[in-house]
Formats: structure tokens, C-alpha cells, sequence
């Protein structure tokens, strides 16, 4: 029988005490993290830590939860892992800056200590659990550069099919109180397990490649694009976001776009300046004051915006609200 290095049961403590007992237990965890649950009050969860050599195998049900890698416990301590999530029930949303990912059963979610996270639970129905099996992996056994791994974060790979339904048929099994594997199987299940999780990478990664580079990179920009329309209104929003958000480096970023007509951050302030005009344009919006109309396009400085206006329109954000009636009118 696999030992277990850690055994939590909420049964089996104080009904007050349970929900501190399970978030201690994870900020204690290889990669520390902290835990928030609507349950707190009267929590239930089960975990079991398994230990295979450099891996740890995680099984756990527990109800909905919160888990968040925040910057500042990724500044604290980085042991420099990689950790995949198989949902066996419940559903799974995980989110690095703007940037979200849904995951249903027997889907795979990959995380890496060194980027901060969220990752959000439900269970399938009310008063139920949510059920799954974790790994955690140092990125240094993984034999593929390092980023092919980065390259799989954030996105949802599949238990169901390929290597993927390999890597969660062992999880599952591993996760059996009865699996049949005893201590000596320890060196062989490490080995088999980090060949898998290997193969999932590779695979993924795979089948990206497959795609001609062009396409890849016009897919890649329309998504970047879509991104910037939808969070304007975020003051964060500027290159080192949406190169985040997107797994991807600044430079490469700059590279995507070198043959546009204008920059990330210039699209950005031009878009948001366009946006603040409609709205100080349309007589809907009059009783809204300037400033707030600035905050709303993600400004966060009200002179720095009348500035970026003047630049842009030749006027200043007060006079256009005063003459775009006026220009209107002329029009019509």
C-alpha cells in the first residue's frame, strides 16, 4: 500500500475548526496557496497526499472552494513546480489576470508555481462535492523546455482522449484507497507518471505546432484584440497585461504586432479615447461628469486624460461635450 504523507478529514474535526485545519494544510502544501469557501462555517473535505518520489498525487473532495496563488505567496516561495488538476465532478474556472478558463469533468488544468492564479470550484449540485486528483511535478523532471510548459497553462487539455485519458486513467487509480501498489512500485509509478505528463505536454503542444505559423499568429492577434476591447475600462490594462493574460512574453507581443500601423499601447489609449468621446457625445450621459467618463475608459488621472484628449481631438473633454450638440445638429 502507497503511504500516505498527509491525511485530512473533516469528520474528524470540530465543526468550528475544519474550514482553519483544510486552509492550513494548504498554505502548508508544496506551493502555497491560500483557501476561501461560502462554507466555512461548517466545511467538509477530505484530502490525502500520496508521495512518489519527487511527485505528490493529491485526491481530495471537498465543497466549493477558492483557491488562490496570490503574487505575493509566489514572491514568498517558488518551489518551481508544475501542478495538473483532473476533475472527476464539479466544474472548475481557473484565471491568471483577465484572462479565463473553464473546465468541466475530466478535463486537465495545469498550473506552474512561479505564476500567480485562481482557481475557482463548484460541485455538480447543491450540497454536493466536488471530486479531484492533483499531481505536482518539480518543472525540472519534466524533460521538454521549459517553454513548451508554460505553453499549456491556461488552456484546457482533455482526460477523455489520447494521452490525457493515460495520465487521469493512473490518477484515478492511484487515488483508490485499495489501488494494489505497494512501496516498491514507488520508483516505477514516479517514472510512468512523469512520461505521461510529459507526453500530455508534448501532445498539446503538438497539436498547436500542426497549425502553419501564420495562422497561429492571426489567431493569436484576433484574440489579443478581443481581449483589449473587453477590459478598456481596466486603469491595468497595457502590454505586460495582455502579454500575461495571453502566456506570452512582452517582446513577442511587440513582435505579433510589428507590422501594424500602430502599437498594443497605442491602440489601447487611441480606443479609449474614442470610447470617452461617444460617451461625452451623446446627450444621454450629460448628468455623468467628466472625470467619472475618464475612470469608466480605464484613466485614472483626470489631467493626464484632458492632456491624452486635447492630443488627439484638438479640444478639450469639457469643450466637446459643450459643442457636440451643436455639431450634431449641424449635421442633421
Amino acid at each position: 500500500m502507497l503511504s500516505e504523507k498527509l491525511y485530512f478529514s473533516s469528520g474528524a474535526v470540530p465543526v468550528g475548526e475544519r474550514f482553519e485545519r483544510w486552509r492550513e494544510h494548504m498554505r502548508g502544501s508544496l506551493s502555497p496557496m491560500d483557501v476561501r469557501s461560502p462554507h466555512r462555517e461548517d466545511f467538509r473535505a477530505e484530502l490525502r497526499v500520496l508521495e512518489l518520489g519527487a511527485l505528490s498525487v493529491w485526491p481530495a473532495s471537498y465543497q466549493a472552494l477558492t483557491f488562490d496563488r496570490s503574487p505575493r505567496l509566489v514572491r514568498e516561495a517558488d518551489p518551481e513546480t508544475c501542478h495538473v488538476l483532473l476533475v472527476l465532478s464539479g466544474e472548475a474556472e481557473a484565471s491568471w489576470g483577465k484572462s479565463r478558463v473553464g473546465y468541466g469533468r475530466y478535463d486537465l488544468l495545469t498550473t506552474v508555481s512561479s505564476a500567480p492564479a485562481r482557481v475557482r470550484t463548484e460541485p455538480a449540485e447543491v450540497g454536493g462535492l466536488v471530486r479531484s486528483v492533483g499531481v505536482e511535478v518539480p518543472r525540472s523532471a519534466i524533460p521538454l523546455p521549459a517553454g513548451q510548459v508554460d505553453r499549456v497553462v491556461g488552456r484546457c487539455l482533455s482526460g477523455r482522449d489520447g494521452p490525457g485519458a493515460l495520465l487521469a486513467l493512473t490518477l484515478t487509480q492511484l487515488a483508490r484507497r485499495n489501488s494494489g501498489y505497494r512501496a516498491a512500485d514507488v520508483p516505477r509509478l514516479e517514472l510512468v507518471l512523469v512520461d505521461l505528463l510529459t507526453a500530455l505536454f508534448a501532445h498539446a503542444c503538438d497539436a498547436e505546432s500542426a497549425q502553419p505559423a501564420e495562422d497561429r499568429k492571426r489567431v493569436l492577434r484576433l484574440r489579443i484584440r478581443a481581449f483589449i476591447r473587453q477590459n478598456l475600462a481596466d486603469p491595468e490594462l497595457g502590454p505586460a497585461l495582455v502579454a500575461s493574460a495571453h502566456h506570452i512574453s512582452v517582446r513577442y507581443l511587440h513582435r505579433l504586432f510589428e507590422d501594424e500601423p500602430e502599437t498594443v499601447a497605442d491602440s489601447i489609449r487611441r480606443q479609449r479615447l474614442a470610447g470617452a468621446r461617444r460617451d461625452l457625445s451623446d446627450p444621454a450621459l450629460a448628468a455623468v461628469s467628466v472625470q467619472d467618463i475618464a475612470a469608466r475608459w480605464g484613466f485614472r488621472h483626470h489631467a493626464a486624460f484632458t492632456r491624452a484628449f486635447r492630443g488627439a481631438f484638438g479640444t478639450s473633454p469639457s469643450g466637446h461635450r459643450r459643442t457636440a450638440p451643436v455639431l450634431a445638429a449641424a449635421r442633421s
